[in-house]
């Protein structure tokens, strides 16, 4: 019996562009459930399958969800272990991967939505902190050409989805991420020559399209 794969997703979400990513690695074929977030109507589904959260992205394989981006990118990765694995073997390169992801999870969503929702002094703050921390992922990266060294993996699938967002930070935020952060800006032109992330990744105006009309919902326009 073929294994049954559905993705409980929002197109614009970095975190649900991280699971499709993974599959795409995989060579999964899976159900895509796109959600009505914007509308704030959630599926009857969506509410079964996460509970706690009701949120997605949601990973359903053989009936069971697995939630979290993160989690679900590292489900997939053992579940699928004979395909291009995405997470080292080695115990302590593997908790490197996890604690830099982690990082990541923590930190570049949330800086970035106070660029394009913020102004003032807050947004100066943000700013900062976006340039500090794209600052501190160059130096993780060094001169390598992947997280994991030469080959795309659980780190790059991290962050990669936020590259989606670089006309919104750059628009709103005043800034020039190629002369500030170059490094980081040839990284993701490497990601995106690999066909799991151009595949997935939204277009960059269609993006600033759905965060413009974002800003109007919450009033910021």
């Amino acid at each position: 019996m073929a294994d049954e794969v559905i993705l409980l997703d929002f197109w614009p979400s970095p975190f649900g562009i991280r699971v499709r990513i993974a599959l795409a690695e995989k060579g999964i074929k899976y159900k895509y459930i796109e959600e009505e977030l914007m509308s704030l109507k959630k599926s009857p589904l969506l509410l079964e399958m996460n509970p706690v959260q009701k949120k997605i992205p949601v990973l359903i394989h053989n009936g069971k969800p697995i939630c979290e981006s993160l989690i679900a990118v590292q489900y997939i990765d053992e579940v699928w272990n004979e395909k291009s694995p995405l997470l080292p073997s080695d115990p302590y390169q593997r908790s490197q991967a996890l604690f830099w992801a982690d990082y990541i999870d923590k930190k570049i969503y949330s800086i970035g939505k106070n660029i394009y929702t913020k102004t003032g002094e807050e947004q100066e703050v943000a700013k900062k902190e976006f340039i500090d921390t794209l600052k501190l992922l160059e130096d993780q990266l060094g001169e390598s050409s992947y997280f994991g060294g030469d080959k795309f993996g659980f780190v790059d699938i991290s962050l990669i989805p936020f590259y989606s967002r670089l006309k919104v930070y750059e628009t709103f935020g005043n800034l020039n991420l190629e002369n500030e952060c170059p490094k980081f800006i040839a990284w993701a032109k490497r990601c995106m020559q690999i066909e799991s992330v151009s595949k997935s990744l939204p277009d960059q105006d269609k993006i600033y399209e759905f965060i413009m009309d974002m800003r109007r919902i919450l009033g910021i326009e």
